[in-house]
């Protein structure tokens, strides 16, 4: 069992893990569910005015699979897949539309959507080859591609902008998807599994040379299908999987489509896909020596290499939490014990400041923080700075922290109400030989400016 496997995932709702840091908050997901359910049915009645066809939406993609994730950081955006579908009988060509001029009344009734003063739209992209795309406030996108559907052979067919009517049918691959596991628990497992390489995929890779959402997912049900998945951790299968896909990829490149053996899912270039080869490599290598290290906090440590931020801690949770300023920092001694001095300031206020070693009071929103490494760390070593947010507030705006830098002294800034930490690992080759968290604690709005001094008068 990978020692931090607790730390993937629990049944506990409240617990700190992995799983719970990458998934959309419920909010999150009602409000893209408000959106979308609007767009469906504006779309719908629109364009089957425009069209005289029978219009029919259907979500798909990671919503439909259960295995979307929250942006990577706060700039990016949840994706979410709507397909449109106009049917006719018989063949797409048999149709009286092209498939670049139904993108083209689609592009142009979300234009007509965002013009809306009474909806939330921010924006209509130029569209993409496979797909039109509408931006929501704060932090999604809803991708509509059209497609041809005849119902009576249950046949669909995607409109391109270029390239014409393009076989795809994304409801057989989700049946495909959902029958690989019958047992109910089993495919909520594997559909974790995807959300771990998804969100490792984000964190790797840039936009756009980035392995596609359908791409791992069917790298990981290709690859669970030998594997005992009722008795194994979430820790331990995932170094498994990750092992079978570089095998798998170092290989080859193709990736077939398992309901369509024609198409090849993996669409990267010959670059790309070494790149993401040679990532993997490095990913086998991490997951192999988190889950063979000698404790909680180094695993952990060692995970954080492949998920940065979103990766727990042992002290996010209850049991390892550290409330006191003369508790150990860490119940595994380190050959390095790092002395943090702390130094917040209001940013409209600096007559104002609180100060601390290792520890701080509470503070108010919009502080800069500083924080610095008292003591020299031993010869040759390297730091590692890393910001985990929590609670409500940086949930909700998709900031649940991120790489802070290397340097003896960093600088952050206090924006969310909760209990957040700053985690400073020191590293001597890929040997954890020293930590120490500091926990902020923000509470309460931002300090005022301070009054300009009265102007006294000269008489």
């Amino acid at each position: 069992m990978g020692i931090a496997a607790d730390l993937f995932h629990s049944s506990d709702p409240d617990r700190e893990t992995l799983h719970r840091r990458i998934t959309p908050t419920d909010d999150q997901q009602a409000a893209q569910q408000e959106r979308w359910n609007d767009l469906a049915e504006v779309l719908k009645a629109k364009l089957k005015d425009q069209t005289g066809l029978p219009t029919r939406t259907r979500l798909q993609g990671s919503y439909q699979f259960k295995t979307q994730i929250r942006p990577h950081n706060a700039r990016a955006q949840f994706d979410i897949d709507l397909g449109l579908y106009f049917e006719w009988e018989g063949e797409p060509e048999d149709g009286d539309h092209e498939p670049e001029g139904l993108k083209a009344l689609v592009q142009d009734a979300l234009l007509a959507y965002h013009s809306d003063a009474e909806k939330d739209a921010t924006g209509v992209e130029d569209p993409k080859e496979r797909c039109n795309r509408i931006t929501f406030a704060p932090d999604f996108h809803i991708d509509v591609p059209s497609y041809h559907l005849d119902a009576e052979r249950d046949a669909r067919a995607l409109a391109t902008e270029t390239l014409g009517w393009e076989g795809s049918d994304p409801k057989a691959i989700y049946v495909w998807f959902k029958d690989e596991q019958e047992d109910q628990a089993l495919r909520t497992k594997v559909r974790r599994q995807v959300r771990y390489f998804k969100m490792w995929a984000a964190l790797t890779f840039v936009e756009g040379s980035r392995p596609s959402s359908i791409l791992l997912t069917v790298l990981v049900a290709d690859a669970v299908r030998e594997m005992d998945l009722a008795s194994t951790d979430d820790a331990d299968l995932f170094e498994s999987i990750a092992a079978v896909v570089h095998a798998r990829l170092a290989d080859g490149a193709k990736v077939p489509n398992p309901v369509d053996t024609d198409e090849d899912l993996n669409r990267l270039s010959d670059e790309e896909h070494a790149e993401f080869v040679a990532q993997l490599e490095t990913l086998v290598d991490v997951a192999a020596r988190a889950n063979g290290a000698q404790d909680k906090f180094t695993a952990a440590e060692t995970w954080t290499e492949a998920f940065g931020h979103f990766f727990p801690m042992p002290e996010d949770n209850e049991e390892m939490v550290v409330e006191k300023a003369d508790t150990r920092n860490a119940l595994i001694p380190f050959q390095f014990d790092p002395q943090i001095s702390i130094l917040a300031t209001p940013k409209k206020n600096s007559h104002v400041s609180w100060k601390g070693l290792n520890e701080l009071q509470p503070i108010p929103k919009d502080c800069d923080i500083e924080f610095s490494l008292q003591n020299a760390p031993p010869a040759g070593s390297r730091l590692r700075w890393t910001v985990r947010n929590r609670g409500d507030e940086a949930a909700g705006e998709n900031d649940l922290g991120h790489h802070a830098g290397d340097e003896a002294t960093i600088t952050e800034h206090s924006a969310y109400n909760g209990d957040h930490a700053m985690d400073l690992t020191v590293l001597l080759g890929n040997q954890v030989i020293g930590r120490r968290r500091v926990w902020i604690k923000v509470r309460g709005m931002a300090v005022p400016p301070r009054n300009p001094a009265r102007r006294r008068h000269v008489l």
